[in-house]
């Protein structure tokens, strides 16, 4: 059944956080709302101010843009616009951009009279970018130790940062965000293939029900959580990995500043070793 078939019972007044019913309205299948405006304002802004900054560079080779954020010695002051204010009012931009959609999630929750599971996991989103280029750098007192806005770049700023703690994988945050990115891989891929291989059976044979599907988990771990349990579990799983892949850079430099493998020295201090 096409969505748009039954959608038109939700497209009902109210549930807008501000604007009241002036944004109020749908384009399409999309409903705009206040914040919706300025999404699309921030997006554009900070889009344009993307174009305008490679512009100024040597090459419009994709790969190679890169858009620098102010040199350390501007500290947390504005920085002229060539010199690194490009990047600071793109950042802006971009919390504007991502709280705006996040904010007009909400909104589509209160019409519908859902949950605000969406809109909270996508605030996960927001405050991971948020703790690498606004965070760690007020911690650190400089906003030139966020990424470049670029795609070879950004990567080399990632390696740079790595090699700078010498083993990043040491960090024990950095364990647990790796940990919980490839568990939800691994849960929601088992979860996948069992939806795919229960609904898609052989020739000649029936669609199997979730009774079936529970059946294989007791029978293969042990244990089934059951149809909606499974998309807890990875909703939980994904945002423990953004949480703490978050955690593992603000902890970097802030708050560590050696490298990783030394904070293993107190497990060799211990006094069951002596």
């Amino acid at each position: 059944m096409s969505m748009l078939s039954f959608e038109r019972k939700y497209r009902v007044r109210g549930g807008t956080l501000l604007g009241g019913d002036l944004f109020d309205f749908w384009v399409g299948p999309f409903f705009v709302g206040f914040f919706g405006v300025t999404t699309i304002f921030f997006a554009a802004l900070g889009t344009a101010l993307l174009i305008y900054g490679a512009s100024l560079g040597s090459t419009w080779n994709i790969w190679q843009i890169s858009i620098a954020p102010p040199d350390l010695h501007y500290g947390l002051a504005l920085a002229p616009l060539k010199e690194g204010g490009i990047w600071q009012v793109v950042t802006v931009c971009a919390l504007g951009a991502f709280i705006s959609w996040a904010l007009r999630e909400v909104e589509i929750c209160n019409k519908l009279g859902m949950g605000y599971h969406v809109p909270v996991a996508f605030g996960f989103a927001i405050f991971a970018f948020t703790s690498l280029n606004v965070i760690r750098p007020m911690l650190l007192g400089a906003w030139g130790h966020g990424f470049p806005y670029g795609i070879l770049s950004h990567l080399d700023w990632v390696s740079n940062t790595g090699y700078q703690y010498l083993h990043f994988h040491y960090n024990p945050a950095h364990m647990l965000a790796i940990t919980f990115f490839f568990t939800t891989c691994l849960a929601l891929a088992l979860h996948g293939s069992l939806v795919l291989s229960s609904t898609n059976p052989g020739e000649g044979e029936v669609v199997k029900t979730p009774e079936h599907e529970d059946t294989y988990f007791r029978d293969f771990v042990g244990y089934s959580i059951g149809t909606l349990g499974i998309h807890r579990l990875g909703l939980v799983l994904a945002l423990n990995a953004v949480f703490w892949s978050a955690v593992c850079i603000i902890l970097s430099g802030p708050f560590w500043t050696r490298g990783w493998p030394e904070w293993w020295n107190w497990w060799l201090d211990l006094p069951i070793w002596r």
